[in-house]
């Protein structure tokens, strides 16, 4: 069969339009503010994290990266908005662990996590912590067990909403200790957070960056830290494994993701600089004083 010339041309043409446009696209990101959006409310852990990495992006690339919360939906909403946005690397998505897990948990979501979306890095890696109200008789993970036991759905739980990591954090606590808690769903680990303060619910499993404080202040009582051994953020309270429920784990992290389709060299350069940042003194020292280990990824690893 002939070859046709024209073809040939064009697709020749068309390679070097790719590849001059890439470059381009490349040279001069960002040209505008950068979105970072995650899908709960100010003073959860992910808050506090994208707002650490916001002003060193800022100075890294010369434009502002702008905190955008869009919460609901445990991160469907947030998700969304992230994965119909262009794909030109000015709308990013800080996740967490959630935005993995929703498929299993619900039949039609308005995204895909693996087709809509390329992967930067993961951020840090953290335990939670599962902490009550100093209202509630207990002071070890076995006596929260033997008190719920004694009153089968009658201890209240807050959560940053259905499907989050803190929600199924308690529903694996309560499948292997054999009990029956109450889940009170809400729009974010802060206002959860809140409503446990007051009194208003029982118990929580919150990241350590949120519960630590509290802890510390002595405004809620800590029971246990969710990784499966002690965690050097917060020595002094034991593994729920240890502490009365064998095998037990869940441990949380935050990651950082583009649309699909975003040119990747615009992908090569967040992915350098987000490593960068996370290897800095200042950065990493406030990442744990918030109850978190950076801990970054290549965009294959992640």
């Amino acid at each position: 069969m002939a070859r046709n010339p024209f073809r040939m041309r064009w697709r020749l043409y068309m390679t070097a339009a790719l590849l001059f446009s890439g470059t381009t696209i490349a040279q001069t990101y960002p040209n505008r503010p950068v979105r970072l959006v995650l899908g709960y409310p100010p003073g959860g852990g992910i808050d506090v994290s994208a707002r650490i990495l916001a002003p060193r992006l800022s100075d890294f690339f010369g434009q502002q990266f702008v905190v955008d919360n869009r919460p609901g939906g445990g991160s469907v909403i947030a998700s969304e908005i992230a994965a119909r946005a262009p794909a030109d690397g000015h709308t990013l998505y800080l996740f967490s662990t959630n935005v993995t897990v929703a498929p299993a948990l619900q039949k039609k979501l308005p995204f895909d996590t693996i087709r809509d979306f390329a992967p930067i890095t993961r951020l840090t890696i953290a335990p939670g912590a599962l902490i009550v109200h100093p209202s509630l008789p207990v002071k070890s993970a076995k006596e929260l067990i033997v008190l719920a036991r004694a009153q089968p759905k009658k201890i209240l739980y807050a959560s940053a909403g259905s499907g989050t990591s803190t929600h199924l954090a308690a529903v694996l606590f309560e499948s292997l200790a054999g009990i029956q808690l109450v889940h009170v769903p809400y729009k974010g680990a802060a206002p959860a957070l809140t409503d446990l303060l007051s009194g208003q619910v029982q118990m929580t499993f919150n990241p350590a960056s949120v519960a630590l404080p509290q802890i510390k202040s002595a405004r809620l009582r800590g029971l246990g830290v969710t990784s499966a051994k002690r965690s050097a953020l917060a020595p002094d309270l034991p593994a729920i494994a240890e502490a009365g429920v064998p095998g037990y784990e869940s441990t949380g992290w935050y990651g950082v993701l583009a649309p699909a389709r975003t040119p990747g060299d615009v992908i090569t350069r967040l992915h350098r600089e987000l490593a960068n940042a996370l290897t800095d003194k200042d950065v990493r020292e406030r990442f744990f004083a918030t109850g978190v280990e950076p801990m970054g990824t290549t965009p294959e690893q992640f």
